[in-house]
């Protein structure tokens, strides 16, 4: 069964598609150019993240980024690289980003023994990173900074750096989506409350569809504490990144969702769809 679908799933697999061969270079992998390929396994595997086709040399990267701790996780890892080596026949190294504290423990090895069989994986721990080094780091690994180490350096002022370079380097097209990116996995260290006052002096955040679509869903935003209209917040977050600011229309019809499952639903359709009318059709 695949497990409920999480807002910052959006945000880390697009900022991986947006620049593949950094984030190959964030987990210490070596390689020329980098694509995308199908991470969907057929029916034996529902959840696999990312599998990056590396070119010089030859091989497959799986990426499995997590925020909960799994005891499972390297048997997981394990099952993820032999069907994609069994679908693909190059070889397959697997990595797993473990994007806050919460999601280690001590079942997170980097190895498994099964018989004779002796497998490794590379984990990678976002809050090891130094900071600085995000904050040089390609665009597509900003969003990272307030989740890595934080030593000696301000929450603020991390955010007030990411916001020069976004402003000085990022496309005009391209800055909500880091924005937004970087509001949801915010949400994976901060409160909402806390997560929304950070940004709020960012003009970028204010002219995004994002916030915009957050301050005009005045009912969401007083209640966001409540677990359906938490759900309801990530689902205009990522919908308003996808697909622009929801209309009256589209507000009153996640006003009128009341089933965490039906968000969750939704959530996973927001990268197989369009627009917001296909998202409800």
């Amino acid at each position: 069964m695949s497990e409920p679908y999480k807002p910052f799933d959006v945000a880390t697999k697009q900022l991986i598609e947006s620049d593949p061969l950094a984030w190959l270079r964030l987990v210490g992998l070596s390689g020329s150019s980098v694509e995308i390929i199908n991470a969907d396994l057929a029916t034996v595997i529902a959840d696999a993240d990312r599998i990056l086709r590396v070119s010089d040399p030859d091989y497959l990267a799986h990426l499995e980024l997590q925020s909960t701790y799994k005891t499972d996780m390297g048997d997981r890892a394990f099952m993820y690289n032999a069907v994609t080596y069994y679908k693909h026949r190059l070889p397959v190294i697997s990595v797993v980003v473990l994007l806050r504290k919460e999601a280690d423990g001590p079942a997170i090895t980097g190895r498994v023994q099964y018989g004779t069989t002796d497998f490794r994986y590379i984990v990678v721990r976002v809050w090891e990173l130094p900071v600085q080094s995000l904050l040089s780091a390609p665009l597509a690994l900003l969003p990272l900074a307030p989740l890595s180490d934080l030593s000696g350096s301000d929450i603020q002022s991390v955010v007030d750096q990411m916001e020069t370079r976004i402003d000085t380097e990022a496309p005009v097209e391209e800055r909500g989506f880091l924005w937004s990116a970087t509001l949801l996995l915010l949400g994976l260290k901060y409160d909402a409350a806390t997560a929304r006052q950070l940004l709020k002096g960012v003009q970028g955040m204010k002219e995004s569809s994002t916030y915009q679509a957050l301050l005009e869903e005045g009912r969401i935003e007083g209640r966001i504490e409540g677990r359906i209209e938490g759900e309801k917040r990530s689902l205009i977050v990522v919908g308003s990144n996808r697909f622009g600011t929801p209309t009256a229309d589209v507000l009153a019809q996640l006003n009128a969702l009341t089933s965490s499952e039906e968000i969750e639903r939704l959530l996973a359709r927001t990268v197989k769809v369009e627009s917001w009318s296909e998202l409800f059709d």
